[in-house]
Formats: structure tokens, C-alpha cells, sequence
């Protein structure tokens, strides 16, 4: 309809109606051609606008600042891997010196499939009774922490107790529920 109007006020947002040839974007130009800022007052163009809405400059397309950027992310994709090459190179030099250090033989009764044989338990109920031993040394480990000086805060210590406890239980439950039936019951 602008178009139709003989002498109508150009806006920033809008592309004018005839174009000269040395203000057209070239149509190769894509998206990612063209320029954020405006090179004569430095502010950023609005989105898919042709022309500054500060100064009127045309908006240019520059390829060398998109190369510039790809050598830019070209150089980071190489910091990036050859830092993931010697994070699994230390990785895999770690691993051999631990498998030279010697370990004493008691220490494999430490090894959790050798904790659940003895036990006899199933996986989920040995985490769950590992988690209540925890929490019931959570609960003896509270007196060791905090001392009492008045009434408040030893009903405070009392009060983390029963929490500790509390938490020390329904794990236990837990573990017992989670405990499968076995054939000889």
C-alpha cells in the first residue's frame, strides 16, 4: 500500500520501495552474512532490518568478519579436543599406576559384592542397611559435635537425635521390605 503513495515518509522497518542497485543486499547473502552492528554509529540492527534506525546506514554484508569468526571457533574446536585427548591420556596413565600399586589381601573383604555375599543380602536391601548404619552414626555423632550449655539447646541435640534415628528406622524398613523372600521360609 506504501508503494502505492507517491511521496510516502520511508521508516526504518520497513525496506523502500525501489532500491538503487548499490544499496541492495546482495541476494547470495544469507542471514548469517550480514552484519550485528551498524559500522557508522555502532548500534545493533533490529532484526531482519536492512537500514541503522539511528544513523540510516545501510546495513553491509561483511564475509570477513564470518571467517574470522569460523577460524575463531575452528581454533577452539581444536583446544577442545586436544584437551579431551590428554585428560584420556592422564586418565589412562592414572589408571595403570593404580593397578601397580600393591594392596593388602584383607582389603578385598572390603569389596561390596564380597560384603553382600557374607551378609546374604540383595543389592537394595545392603544399600539401605548401609545407609541406616550411617545415619545411626550420624545420630552418635551429633553428642561429639555439639555440646549443651542450656536446656534449649540440649532439646535442640535431642531433637537431631530422634531425626537421625528416625531416618536410621525407615531405612531399616526399607532394607526389610526390599529384602526378596528366600525358597527355605
Amino acid at each position: 500500500m506504501a508503494d502505492v503513495v507517491q511521496n510516502a515518509q520511508q521508516e526504518f522497518w520497513r525496506p523502500p520501495s525501489v532500491l538503487d542497485p548499490a544499496e541492495a543486499v546482495h541476494p547470495s547473502s544469507t542471514a548469517l552474512d550480514i552484519a550485528e552492528a551498524c559500522s557508522g554509529c555502532g548500534s545493533e540492527f533490529m532484526i531482519g532490518a536492512k537500514f541503522c534506525h539511528s544513523c540510516g546506514l545501510g546495513r553491509s554484508v561483511v564475509s570477513t568478519e564470518r571467517a574470522a569468526a569460523n577460524s575463531d571457533a575452528g581454533v577452539m574446536a581444536g583446544v577442545w579436543s586436544r584437551n579431551v585427548a590428554w585428560m584420556g591420556a592422564v586418565a589412562a596413565s592414572a589408571a595403570t599406576a593404580w593397578r601397580k600399586i600393591p594392596f593388602p589381601a584383607w582389603l578385598r573383604y572390603l569389596h561390596f559384592h564380597e560384603i553382600k555375599r557374607w551378609v546374604g543380602l540383595p543389592t537394595a536391601s545392603l544399600i539401605a542397611f548401609i545407609i541406616g548404619l550411617g545415619c545411626v552414626a550420624g545420630a552418635l555423632g551429633v553428642s561429639f559435635f555439639y555440646k549443651a550449655s542450656n536446656l534449649a539447646e540440649f532439646q535442640a541435640i535431642q531433637m537431631w537425635r530422634m531425626e537421625w534415628l528416625m531416618a536410621a528406622t525407615a531405612s531399616f524398613v526399607a532394607g526389610i521390605l526390599l529384602k526378596t523372600p528366600s525358597d527355605n521360609d
